[in-house]
């Protein structure tokens, strides 16, 4: 009679690894895709204001930012007190806004040039003057869609 041996060697078997490129890859692809890069970087610190009645618009492409608040080093540490505005890349006075919405109406196509927003990204403790300011200025420049950005304020 034959006699059965029975192994008892419990070895696991290795991890087959054969897929994990592909699914590395498939996940970067995914990230690449989904993640928003900012386009400008920001030098001035702004605390967004909250208010109740607010929408959400739908544009995209054709979108000029301006930013109000108080300027920041390159680690982010506030330099100082005083009110300075950004649009896209660069500080501008108040009486440098209709050049520099010009200069960005210019990189446009014609389609969007005449969709142009400008979204103005103003500190919640900003004067009212800056802003009334900030609103003339874009009125010369012929910028007439702006949009102000707040968050939603807690019903509590």
């Amino acid at each position: 009679m034959s006699r059965f041996r029975r192994h008892h060697s419990h070895e696991i078997p290795g991890l087959n690894l054969a897929s994990m490129p592909d699914l590395i890859f498939t996940v970067l692809f995914f990230f690449m895709i989904v993640t928003h890069m900012r386009q400008t970087e920001l030098k001035v610190r702004y605390v967004v204001p909250q208010g109740t009645e607010l929408e959400k618009t739908g544009y995209k492409g054709s979108v000029v930012y301006l930013y109000i608040g108080h300027p920041v080093d390159e680690q982010g540490k506030v330099i100082s007190d005083e009110t300075r505005i950004q649009v896209n890349d660069h500080y501008v006075s108040v009486y440098e806004i209709p050049g520099a919405i010009a200069e960005a109406r210019d990189q446009m196509s014609n389609e969007d040039k005449m969709r142009m927003t400008v979204s103005v990204h103003a500190d919640r403790d900003t004067d009212m003057g800056v802003i009334n300011d900030v609103k003339q200025a874009l009125r010369q420049a012929g910028a007439l869609r702006i949009n102000y950005s707040a968050t939603e304020r807690n019903k509590e």
